[in-house]
């Protein structure tokens, strides 16, 4: 909450923008209980007629207002924005999203320099256990000198990945979360998608959701992920930015700095909830304690998206990416700072880190030359291994453990 407050304190409309269910009209409504302002939500069938019908003195009903599911009235925006360039008062709207606003359809003259937007995403690990989440930070400012020593099993990360970081949700029984987090999905299709896009074909959207989540930690091919679905490539990537823009996946782009002309250009693919992912392919944790079972796909993604709340709140300004080459030789994770320094990461299930896991990371240093910090690979054990002066095999709970530096 502090950030929000921050930002209503300087900024004249504020947006909180994030998937369903992650908390955003609680933390919205305990920041409104701080500023005195006043509720309204357009998921109330009464409140969304009188918001439609006259814009311009909906938005003067109060000193300051919250708005509740903004994306279903975009054209809302045009009346805030006039307001506050008439009274550029900080603070006077709160809104939340579930949905991207640059997505929405027929979304009018934007609100850029007079609004501010916050990402909220599903609880991180160290949200969940109270912990620090500060691994980004401890990464760009002591390299090689990073140490963690972890007691958190094989065990411990599969029940993590099966759980997901959704409130009122993860602390459930695998039986129960399975059911809500299925039932979520569905409900994000035929609700959410539906209103930002009118879709041709829902069955397909739905099919296409599941073949995604097999495909965690993996790039994205649009022309071969649509055939199967009986989909063209346009519809694919037009569904592909759909899902994102209700934040149910994240697609990671292809690191950008031309380096080398055998860089592929592909984006790979994280389920922003692991738990949603495990959900859809039907993985209890039992399940995928079993040789064959995709766990590496999930347990990339799930540190791909616990580095991407990160970004949002660490110090570091930083994009992430990921790295391949046309010869397969690969980096799971890129982050570069605006300074041109680099970090490569990758990620393993086993507990016993071997000296071949670190190709990748060792080609991208050669590539790039002094502006890379360290390479890291994030397994499964217990302790901090050394593979060379930059290269460091960390265990993955160092992402939520290790305090800023």
């Amino acid at each position: 909450m502090p950030h929000v407050l921050e930002a209503l304190s300087d900024t004249r409309v504020v947006l909180v923008n994030g998937a369903r269910q992650v908390g955003k009209s609680t933390l919205v409504r305990r920041a409104g209980r701080e500023t005195d302002a006043s509720w309204y939500t357009l998921d109330d069938g009464t409140t969304a007629q009188l918001a439609a019908k006259d814009p311009s003195a909906f938005v003067r009903l109060s000193e300051r207002m919250i708005v509740d599911e903004i994306q279903r009235d975009p054209q809302l925006l045009l009346a805030m924005k006039s307001l506050v360039d008439e009274i550029p008062t900080p603070g006077r709207f709160l809104l939340t999203g579930s949905a991207r606003l640059m997505g929405l359809r027929n979304l009018p003259d934007s609100l850029v320099g007079r609004m501010e937007t916050i990402e909220l995403w599903p609880l991180s690990q160290g949200e969940i256990d109270g912990t620090p989440d500060r691994f980004v930070d401890a990464a760009f400012e002591l390299g090689p000198d990073v140490r963690h020593e972890s007691t958190v099993t094989r065990d411990d990360y599969i029940t993590r990945i099966t759980r997901g970081g959704f409130p009122g949700v993860y602390r459930r029984s695998e039986r129960r979360r399975a059911d809500s987090l299925n039932n979520y999905v569905a409900d994000l299709i035929n609700r959410d998608v539906t209103q930002l896009s009118e879709i041709e074909r829902g069955k397909e959207m739905r099919d296409l959701v599941l073949a995604l989540a097999g495909c965690s930690g993996q790039l994205i091919a649009p022309t071969t992920l649509g055939e199967a679905q009986g989909l063209d490539a346009k519809t694919t990537k037009r569904y592909l930015r759909l899902l994102e823009e209700v934040f149910l996946i994240k697609r990671i782009p292809a690191w950008s700095r031309r380096i080398s002309h055998r860089a592929v250009s592909q984006d790979k693919l994280a389920f922003v909830d692991s738990g949603v992912a495990s959900a859809l392919l039907d993985q209890t944790a039992s399940r995928l304690r079993k040789p064959g079972a995709p766990l590496g796909g999930l347990l990339e993604g799930f540190v791909v998206m616990e580095i991407a709340r990160q970004l949002t709140w660490n110090d570091t300004r930083a994009e992430i990416s990921h790295y391949r080459t046309k010869d397969k030789v690969e980096v799971d994770i890129v982050l570069e700072d605006r300074h041109g320094q680099v970090i490569g990461i990758e990620v393993k299930a086993s507990a016993s880190p071997l000296w071949d896991d670190f190709r990748g990371l060792r080609h991208l240093e050669e590539r790039v030359g002094d502006d890379f910090i360290a390479g890291y690979v994030l397994h499964t054990g217990a302790q901090t291994l050394p593979f060379g002066s930059k290269m460091r095999a960390v265990p993955v709970s160092a992402l939520w453990q290790i305090p800023a530096p």
